[in-house]
């Protein structure tokens, strides 16, 4: 698998894996071929091919020509000849294997853009190589700045610096044409070499960036995958799939190239099923209605339309042989071959093969509520304290009807405590005043 921030460094060592090796040797590269010719001895009198697959920047490769027989391997640094000066590339792929990447690329040996390969990269070359790709990050930076300046409707996605510093690609998607006139007026005052504008597809652009699918692996663009096929919003309604754009697109915004990958095994499993759309099939009960389809599965699910929330699973051989006797005028008793009160299954009884379908979403609620009921019954039951404590005068358990029963059996001996009198507290202190202070009868 690619690793998208794998970089090489002086000598063409890579960053990431810490190997002695190359980035080629170690299968980190993007778009990496295995080359399953390697170990195979060549005849005596064999001459391998003369033309090499080279690795530029991200996913991009060429095809050049080894015109002076060098030998070379994966991985290895070399110099090659450009429109403008030389550049520097990676071996990627080399011997027979590269015929058919010719023919995958729709190319001929003696094909006008396959250029040359001059020589095997030095020390200066790769260290200049390695200079002018750390202008990379500051010089895309000013030139998205730029652009901006000018409200030009472009994305610039990545930038490469040729190995001699005589010329840089500035890499961009857009969705109407751009007029670059201005711009390019800018960039070359500005970075003072020589600009080409290349436009990308918004599938090669995810392809050179790279990034993690939803599937938590590494983009198949920028890894192994290069035939961009268009891709229908057929696809996913052939794979039983909901229609939701958010799911279905890419990094790249497009419907995801991987909906294509087991498209055929679908629609080979769907010509098995009948005409799905509308199904019914006419029984003495009633007639019963399609609700849902497992596609690899090969089940259906129908309900009678008195009862449409109970489902009815069957398999595509029984429902196949209903829609053929009721072509030939039949109506069977039931879809089932079953007393009508047993063919019934609820929908929500459908076993799934899930892990976790024991485990309810609320079950943390509900143990925190049986304990806040074991908590308050607990409380209660200490308040209440036990059943045979007898409640003392004065004390302040006592309950309030307890004390109010006590005050009334209080009314007779003392009637300056009645509720209601007004001379309650006068004569309480008359009687003091009149008995001395020894508290006598007052005859």
């Amino acid at each position: 698998m690619g690793c998208g921030s794998c970089g090489t460094t002086t000598g063409g060592k890579p960053k990431g894996c810490k190997s002695n090796g190359t980035c080629g040797t170690t299968g980190c590269n993007k778009l990496n071929t295995y080359d399953w010719f390697k170990d195979i001895e060549l005849p005596e009198y064999y001459k391998p091919f003369d033309i090499i697959e080279l690795r530029f920047k991200g996913s991009r490769k060429e095809f050049f020509k080894n015109v002076n027989q060098l030998e070379l391997y994966t991985g290895d640094a070399v110099v090659v000849e450009s429109d403008l000066g030389h550049d520097l590339a990676h071996v990627s792929l080399t011997g027979e294997l590269v015929r058919l990447q010719l023919k995958k690329a729709d190319l001929t040996e003696d094909h006008a853009s396959i250029k040359k390969i001059y020589r095997i990269a030095s020390e200066s070359d790769i260290e200049r190589y390695v200079e002018f790709k750390a202008k990379e990050g500051a010089t895309l930076e000013r030139a998205r700045t730029i652009a901006l300046e000018l409200k030009l409707e472009m994305k610039l996605s990545d930038i490469e610096f040729q190995a001699d510093g005589r010329k840089v690609i500035f890499f961009y998607t857009a969705e109407e044409r751009v007029d670059f006139r201005e711009l390019i007026k800018r960039y070359a005052n500005e970075f003072k070499t020589r600009i080409e504008m290349r436009q990308i597809s918004y599938r090669e652009e995810a392809s050179r960036l790279g990034g993690i699918g939803s599937c938590g692996r590494e983009l198949c663009c920028s890894t192994w995958f290069t035939d961009y096929k268009v891709v229908n919003i057929s696809a996913a309604r052939f794979q039983n799939l909901s229609i939701n754009m958010l799911k279905l697109s890419g990094q790249c915004g497009r419907l995801k190239c991987c909906l294509n990958f087991e498209l055929d095994t679908y629609m080979e499993a769907v010509k098995k099923f009948p005409a799905t759309e509308k199904l019914t099939v006419q029984t003495k009960v009633g007639s019963a209605t399609l609700q849902k389809i497992d596609i690899l599965k090969q089940m259906m699910w129908f309900a009678y339309k008195d009862k449409p929330g109970d489902w009815i699973p069957m398999e595509v051989a029984q429902v196949n042989e209903l829609v053929a006797k009721n072509k030939a005028g039949e109506i069977p008793e039931t879809l089932i071959d079953r007393p009508v009160g047993a063919e019934i299954v609820s929908k929500t009884s459908y076993k799934v093969d899930d892990m976790l379908e024991d485990s309810s979403i609320s079950r943390m609620e509900e143990r925190d509520r049986e304990q806040k009921k074991k908590n308050k019954r607990f409380r209660d039951n200490r308040n209440k304290g036990p059943k045979n404590q007898q409640s003392k005068p004065g004390d302040s358990n006592t309950p309030p009807q307890n004390r109010n029963n006590r005050d009334q059996n209080n009314l007779g001996n003392d009637s300056g405590r009645r509720p209601g009198n007004k001379n309650r507290s006068k004569n309480r202190f008359q009687g003091k005043r009149k008995d001395g202070p020894k508290g006598g009868d007052g005859q």
